[in-house]
């Protein structure tokens, strides 16, 4: 009995490996097979959910082209607040300028960075600013993104479209408390006051940068 158990264990062994790595193979299979099929929906997903930012800083109606695929590669700015890689979306209409939308950090909000999105039209104008990461304080600094403003009329942020730096002086680009003209909530200063510089300072670079970032690559 021995000498049979010892000649059909290896048997055994190769026999039980074989059914393991087909096994591997058709679960492999089936990933790839799954993967590749939920790929596009994941794609328009994660476009829909891109969009639905831009939706908010610029309405669709001002713009004709292919917007997330009319891009520029930003290298890490400075000026906006960006120690890493991003994009600029260019907005344009019958093949002319519209606007830019990019994203800015505020380095000095109250409990640490604010990440923004914006956009800058072509003339200089603020489309519209929003929030898209925070860590501000619950209830007290957390109102300059849009879902966590009572004022649900006319919220925090909404400030900021329309403003240009034509029409804007600097010294009225601050908050009421640093003799400006951008409204705050009684308590919370330190977080509108970091997205109200934010802000400035991306329009500055945007105003600075505007001929350089349409032209480059050309229209799409």
């Amino acid at each position: 009995m021995s000498a049979v158990k010892e000649f059909t264990a290896p048997g055994m062994a190769v026999r039980t490996a074989a059914i393991l790595f087909i096994f591997v193979i058709i679960f492999t299979g089936l990933l790839s097979a799954a993967y590749l099929w939920t790929k596009p929906a994941i794609e328009a997903s994660a476009t829909e959910e891109k969009m639905k930012l831009v939706d908010e800083v610029l309405p669709r109606n001002e713009y004709d082209n292919d917007l997330l695929n009319d891009t520029f590669a930003l290298e890490p700015t400075p000026e906006l607040g960006l120690s890493e890689a991003t994009t600029v979306y260019r907005a344009r209409k019958a093949g002319q300028p519209v606007a830019l939308v990019f994203e800015a950090v505020a380095p000095d909000g109250y409990a640490g960075k604010i990440r923004l999105i914006m956009s800058v039209r072509a003339n200089g104008e603020v489309g519209g600013v929003r929030v898209t990461q925070h860590k501000e304080t619950p209830g007290l600094g957390d109102y300059v993104e849009v879902k966590k403003d009572k004022n649900k009329a006319r919220p925090w942020i909404t400030q900021f479209t329309g403003m240009s730096l034509a029409q804007v002086t600097d010294k009225d680009w601050k908050v009421r408390k640093d003799g400006g003209k951008i409204d705050y909530y009684a308590g919370a200063t330190v977080t509108p006051r970091a997205v109200t510089k934010a802000t400035l300072k991306a329009a500055r670079w945007a105003e600075a940068n505007r001929d350089r970032l349409f032209a480059e690559g050309g229209a799409k």
